[in-house]
């Protein structure tokens, strides 16, 4: 039987044309999926209705709206989608008429045993977008006289038809929140990995090999050598690289707050939580999540973590539903994770998860060759942002930066230019813009090569020449005012290799 208008009555005409203004009226998906859920079982003269959602990631039906009795109670529960129906419909797209649902084996009765409610006769019809079944409305146990009719499947099918475009147009909507929420939080910062050392070269080539995998990566290194910029490469380097980046300190929050930043959480969830929020995980959705200083975490959080990379889904903290989502972890910690095993601060199970592919940074001192390009980096960046021209750093103070042995590393050099440069009032960075535990520091020693901070310098010096020459002796050499000869001299004694050549 085709549904026709001048089959309707006048009452299901005002219904319709209201929940067509709900649509119109508001992106709230749980408001519009009640007021269809509620109309419909009014129109159809239902004891009872539901508008369940298909997580196409999980293939579950979820109770996303419900009416009658027990509505309260359904909100939230998931079912497998290939179970009753609903399941039938979600599969078929085709409406279906069960006159004696209870007698029936098709029907799925798990739900009435956790409801309470006995479902005697239902109708479902399919939620259907684009020729894709988003979701399931249905009416069930008629309280008039007559039972379900034919006719009553077709009205129900206008509703699934109206719930199908509520609900794309809030969810829709919820996408396009979410992702402009990850992506602001994707903070630009400065993404360039500089250095030519052979330990930073390894590094990235490890980078290079995990990141078009949706592996889990695990770096691991002292504070301030990088470890959120070689996240950032590997994101930028994977096909997620067009997604949010979101990264998050966990040793900055405390675990009642890190749950909530992790996870969300619904309104009402503790005092304070007076709307729903939206935790990293579903802000990276389809990007990379950068978990700074795992070490860190409690132990609770620590499973529900486990759980989410196990599963890839989630509850929000004082929620119900289960959220999924598809997100590559990156891990970072300077803790030694399997001493922290030992003394039972850190799971096992969790550490084999995260522990995928490690990647060991080394610290700043291991790669020195790479301070002068560093301390010029830097500087530039620095004088730019306080508008001023780029001055250059002096040999003197050259040779003390390289020769320092820099315990707070990377982060611990940009600290320094920057307040080299605020001290700085001409075009030359001396020894005296310095800080005096550097300045007064002695240069390491390393084995074999006398004194660290020359060796280390003169190394450093001739290694940038050959780079800003393309790796041409003759102009390097000229470069530094020495003979090609006493250049060959120093590559051969430094053992300087181009990166790629041994």
């Amino acid at each position: 039987m085709e549904f026709t208008t001048d089959k309707m009555s006048r009452a299901s005409l005002r219904a319709l044309t209201e929940a067509s203004a709900a649509i119109n009226a508001s992106l709230d998906l749980p408001q519009v999926l009640d007021t269809i859920s509620r109309l419909a079982a009014a129109v159809l003269r239902a004891e009872a209705s539901s508008v369940l959602l298909l997580d196409k990631r999980r293939n579950k039906l979820v109770f996303a709206a419900a009416f009658g009795e027990q509505a309260n109670s359904l909100l939230g529960q998931e079912f497998d989608a290939n179970l009753g129906i609903a399941g039938q419909v979600a599969a078929s797209g085709k409406a279906i008429l069960m006159p004696n649902a209870a007698a029936s084996d098709d029907h799925y009765k798990g739900i009435d045993q956790k409801s309470g409610f006995r479902t005697q006769e239902l109708i479902a019809a399919p939620m259907v977008v684009d020729e894709q079944v988003v979701g399931v409305v249905e009416v069930l146990n008629s309280i008039e006289d007559r039972a379900f009719q034919p006719e009553d499947v077709d009205l129900l099918q206008v509703f699934g038809n109206l719930a199908a475009i509520g609900a794309r147009n809030a969810q829709t909507h919820q996408k396009l929140k979410h992702e402009n929420l990850g992506l602001r939080k994707t903070v630009a910062g400065d993404r360039t990995i500089i250095g030519s050392s052979v330990r930073l070269q390894e590094v990235l080539r490890l980078c290079d090999k995990v990141a078009s995998s949706q592996a889990t990566v695990l770096l691991l290194g002292e504070t301030g050598t990088g470890k959120e910029m070689l996240a950032r490469y590997v994101h930028n380097a994977s096909p997620r690289k067009e997604a949010p980046f979101i990264a998050i300190n966990c040793a900055a929050l405390t675990e009642t707050l890190l749950e909530s930043e992790l996870f969300g959480h619904e309104k009402g969830a503790f005092t304070g939580a007076v709307a729903l929020k939206i935790g990293r995980f579903e802000m990276a959705d389809g990007g990379t999540l950068f978990l700074d200083e795992i070490g860190d975490i409690s132990q609770s959080t620590q499973v529900k973590l486990l759980r989410v990379l196990q599963e890839h889904e989630f509850v929000r903290v004082g929620g119900t539903r289960t959220v999924a989502c598809d997100v590559r972890t990156i891990a970072a910690t300077n803790r030694d994770l399997k001493a922290a095993i030992s003394a039972g601060r850190f799971r096992e199970d969790l550490y084999y998860r995260l522990n995928v592919f490690p990647i060991q940074l080394p610290p700043l001192r291991e790669r020195r060759e790479d301070i002068p390009t560093l301390a010029e980096h830097f500087t530039v960046r620095f004088s730019r942002r306080l508008g001023r021209e780029v001055p250059r750093i002096s040999n003197n103070a050259q040779a003390i930066l390289t020769g320092h042995r820099w315990p707070g590393n990377i982060r611990e050099l940009q600290n320094v230019i920057e307040r080299a440069l605020l001290l700085c009032d001409g075009d030359t960075i001396e020894p005296s813009h310095l800080p005096e535990d550097i300045t007064g520091s002695q240069p390491g020693t390393s084995p074999g090569q006398g004194n660290g901070g020359l060796w280390d310098y003169e190394r450093a010096m001739i290694l940038k020449a050959l780079e800003d020459a393309n790796w041409n002796q003759s102009q390097a050499a000229r470069a530094l005012g020495i003979s090609r000869d006493n250049l060959r001299y120093r590559v051969k004694k430094y053992k300087i290799n181009r990166p790629g050549k041994q």
